[in-house]
C-alpha cells in the first residue's frame, strides 16, 4: 500500500482563501524579520539560509509540487521552525497572495532568462509592473538581491534601474556577508560562468 504523505507538510502555508492577501501572522507569528526566496526549487539556499540564520524567518515560493515537499522534508529533517514554503506561481503570489510590507529581503535567484529574442520580454527582473510589485511587499528599506549567470538579463535589468525611482542600488560583491550558493549556482560556475549580482534597497 503506498505510503499517504500529510497534505498540507507542517510547514507548507496553505491558504484558506486563494483571493485574498495573507496576513503577516499567515507566514509567521510575532515580528521577527521575514526574507522571501521567490522561486526556491529544491530549497538549497533557502535551508542554508535558515540554518546559519536561526534569528529570521524564511518562505519560499515555489510553483512545482515535487520542489515543495522536497523543500518541506528538508526544513522538517533539519528541524527548521524558521523555513516555510507557499506552493504558488511567482508573479500571482506576488502580485495577489503575500502580504504588503512583510519582507526585509527578497532573493530573486537565478530565475530563467528567457534567452531568446522573442521571449525577452518575459525577464520579470525588466518589468517595472513586477518590481513596484515587489517593492510593495518589503518593508521600509528592505533589499532585492537579485543573481544571474545571464549576462544580457543582468545589463538590462541594469538599464531598467536608471528609470527607477523606487529603489536605489547598493554595492554587492562576492563575500561581502554570508550567501550561500544556489544548486543552479554551483552547476554554473563549475562551467565556468560568471554570476552576476544586483541589490536593491527600497526608497
Amino acid at each position: 500500500m503506498p505510503k499517504v504523505e500529510p497534505f498540507p507538510f507542517p510547514n507548507e502555508i496553505y491558504p484558506d482563501e486563494w483571493f485574498a492577501r495573507l496576513g503577516r501572522d499567515d507566514l509567521f507569528p510575532g515580528e521577527t524579520p521575514i526574507e522571501l526566496d521567490l522561486g526556491c526549487g529544491d530549497g538549497s539556499f533557502l535551508i542554508r539560509m535558515a540554518e546559519h540564520f536561526p534569528d529570521r524567518n524564511f518562505i519560499g515560493v515555489e510553483r512545482l509540487l515535487g520542489r515543495v515537499r522536497k523543500v518541506s522534508r528538508k526544513a522538517i529533517k533539519a528541524a527548521l521552525p524558521n523555513a516555510r514554503v507557499l506552493r504558488a506561481d511567482s508573479n500571482y503570489a506576488v502580485n495577489w497572495l503575500l502580504p504588503l510590507r512583510f519582507a526585509s529581503r527578497i532573493h530573486f535567484l537565478c530565475p530563467d532568462p528567457w534567452p531568446k529574442k522573442k521571449h525577452a520580454a518575459r525577464r520579470q527582473m525588466c518589468q517595472m509592473p513586477f518590481l513596484k510589485a515587489l517593492h510593495g511587499l518589503l518593508e521600509d528599506g528592505g533589499e532585492l538581491l537579485f543573481l544571474t549567470d545571464a549576462l544580457p538579463y543582468y545589463e538590462e535589468a541594469l538599464e531598467v534601474q536608471k528609470g527607477c525611482d523606487f529603489f536605489t542600488q547598493e554595492p554587492w560583491n562576492e563575500g561581502d556577508f554570508f550567501y550561500p550558493k544556489t544548486d543552479f549556482e554551483e552547476q554554473w560556475l563549475a562551467e565556468g560562468r560568471t554570476m552576476n549580482r544586483l541589490r536593491l534597497r527600497k526608497l
